[in-house]
């Protein structure tokens, strides 16, 4: 059984980790019995009527249970995570849901999110079939936190900062590597070629695939005949966990299931 988990609004100006490191962090934790498939982090709308700390992502944990399984690990664990590392002035919402349960309504939803303003009631109406938590401040990091399972659902979006053995890539390496990772290789040029298996790809010391038709997939560009580059690369901000941290965060449930 395939779980979304979505979370937004854990961090504030002064907070050492953002929401992405905060949910990595998440998943590394989890037991053995949880599958972690990947994380995905979803870009939200930079607007003026919009209060975010910096860049205004959220993420999405993407996790495989036996079917008999409860949720009520994820969220009890997620919720002690949250608890433990959000920022004292962060809005944090935590959003879960099977994969069959997120509907086009749902999608439809998150899809808005990410080009205009929308309220806290319009999120709770969207996820009153699944489960939607506010866990501290105004509770806005619930927008947020369904929007990133939605997208997550919807396939065409955000990026993966967790995937299998992507973190344990070299910097050298060829198409052949990323296809045995599980990630497909695109070229994104204007009039693409197809990137083969024995081709190099340059400056691979940060590989972020896009969530591309519902799979991993690295956008690259032509640098060569048979060499390529990555079409993105690393924004030079970084976040680091915090080594102690309170509890501050108090559940306050949304919509249940």
């Amino acid at each position: 059984m395939r779980i979304y988990m979505g979370f937004d609004d854990t961090d504030d100006k002064d907070a050492t980790m953002g929401t992405g490191r905060l949910v990595r962090e998440f998943v590394y934790g989890l037991n053995i019995d949880c599958h972690v498939v990947g994380v995905i982090r979803h870009q939200l709308p930079r607007l003026e009527n919009i209060p975010y700390t910096s860049n205004n992502s959220s993420a999405c944990a993407i996790i495989d249970i036996s079917p008999d399984s409860s949720i009520d690990y994820l969220r009890d664990y997620a919720t002690e995570h949250l608890g433990k590392y959000c920022a004292p002035g962060s809005d944090p919402g935590l959003c879960i849901a099977r994969e069959d349960e997120v509907n086009s309504e749902i999608i439809e939803f998150s899809k808005n999110v990410t080009g205009r303003k929308k309220t806290q009631k319009e999120a709770m109406h969207a996820a009153r079939t699944i489960e939607l938590y506010g866990l501290g401040g105004t509770n806005d990091g619930i927008i947020g936190a369904t929007a990133a399972v939605g997208l997550t659902k919807y396939g065409w979006c955000g990026r993966f900062i967790e995937y299998g053995r992507l973190r344990e890539l070299g910097s050298q390496l060829h198409v052949q590597d990323l296809f045995s990772a599980g990630i497909d290789v695109i070229s994104t040029d204007r009039d693409p070629l197809v990137p083969l298996p024995g081709d190099e790809i340059l400056n691979a010391e940060w590989i972020r695939p896009s969530l591309w038709g519902g799979r991993p997939v690295l956008q690259v560009q032509r640098v060569d005949y048979g060499v390529w580059e990555p079409a993105h690369g690393k924004r030079k901000k970084g976040h680091n966990i915090p080594s102690d941290s309170k509890n501050r965060a108090t559940v306050l449930p949304c919509s249940g299931q």
